[in-house]
């Protein structure tokens, strides 16, 4: 499972330009499972022993992570970007890119810095007023020589590490690179049971910039029911104590609520209570801000329950996060147990 983490998490893959993610996920794809695209690239895993009779349940997953765009090149080879995705402004420079160029091979860069010798008292740091620098020294060399071009993709350069005395991970594009290792599993763990419902994995698209594949994926799925993993921001490093609810290393955090979808409370307590009975540990949060594919997701089609098994990630929308491997085989275990526990009677109820 580490080794899938590692790949998918080093692979590029910011919204839009998922192609290497999904090569990726289809070599993992769980052999019993047929896999599909759509032209927005969701990918679909629909297992064999599904029946086309029982309740649909989606677990979804999505393969984007936040980044950069080339915006323009400047006539001393200085590259403008956007950003794609939120993005906390004050974390961008000083870090390394990578740029994808037209043959489809990255290009190093590192965000421009003003050294603290030239800056003013009052310089409000804008991305408007940020660059790109890979060495370049005029227009035509960027074009040229590097192949570069307006709307290239850029994307955070980070690599994947294990520590094996703590269980953590270090790396880029947690969220949500870890949800699709948890959904990849869950499918796996999953086929040697007999199950009342019907399952398809979702890999979706485009979820930082308006949680775009999702809304494509519902439709096309029409779930009767719907786990969303998601790598969501871990709040221990800066909360009070008493105030935190989404601590690494203390289980999946599920969320009674974000800006964008107030979760089915009898599914949410569904969950809970077959966690308590497992001893699987997990966090509830009420989140005052964020959203996942939940949003989009459960108010498709005529309604559908759904909840969000999130792994928390230290420092999530930046170079690097930090994680928890038992979180994420936690988040595992608990899918694994809802879903063996669904059928037509628990899902109407909801």
């Amino acid at each position: 499972m580490l080794k899938i983490v590692e790949e998918l998490s080093n692979v590029n893959g910011i919204s839009g330009f998922e192609d290497d993610v999904l090569k990726v996920i289809r070599k993992h794809a769980p052999e019993h499972c047929e896999v599909s695209e759509d032209s927005i690239r969701n990918l679909y895993l629909k297992p064999n022993t599904n029946t086309g009779e029982k309740p649909i349940v989606m677990l979804d997953a999505h393969s984007d992570e936040v980044g950069f765009m080339v915006r323009r090149i400047k006539p001393n080879g200085l590259i403008q970007f956007i950003k794609i995705g939120g993005w906390v402004e004050s974390n961008i420079p000083a870090h390394l890119v990578r740029i994808i160029n037209t043959d489809g091979e990255p290009v190093m860069g590192v965000v421009a810095s003003k050294p603290p010798h030239y800056m003013q008292d009052n310089e409000k740091l804008s991305i408007d007023n940020m660059n790109i620098d890979i060495g370049a020294n005029s227009y035509t060399e960027v074009l040229e020589k590097y192949k570069i071009n307006i709307g290239a993709p850029i994307i955070p350069e980070a690599t994947f590490s294990f520590n094996d005395k703590n269980g953590t991970m270090i790396g880029k594009a947690f969220d949500c690179r870890l949800g699709c290792v948890a959904l990849l599993e869950t499918l796996k763990v999953l086929k040697q049971y007999e199950l009342d419902v019907d399952i398809v994995g979702l890999i979706s698209s485009q979820e930082e910039v308006g949680t775009r594949g999702a809304i494509v994926g519902a439709n096309k799925v029409k779930p009767d029911i719907a786990i969303v993993f998601e790598g969501c921001p871990a709040d221990d490093t800066f909360e009070n104590e008493h105030l935190i609810q989404t601590a690494v290393h203390k289980g999946p955090m599920l969320r009674h609520i974000d800006i964008k979808m107030i979760t089915n409370p009898r599914f949410q307590k569904f969950a809970l209570d077959i966690a308590k009975e497992y001893g699987i540990p997990v966090q509830q949060a009420v989140r005052t801000g964020g959203a996942t594919n939940g949003g989009s997701i459960h108010i498709s089609n005529m309604g559908v329950p759904v909840i969000v098994i999130g792994i928390p990630v230290r420092y999530a929308h930046t170079h690097y996060g930090i994680s928890s491997i038992s979180d994420l085989q936690n988040s595992i275990d608990l899918a694994k147990k809802i879903i063996k526990r669904l059928n037509a009677d628990a899902i109407s109820g909801f």
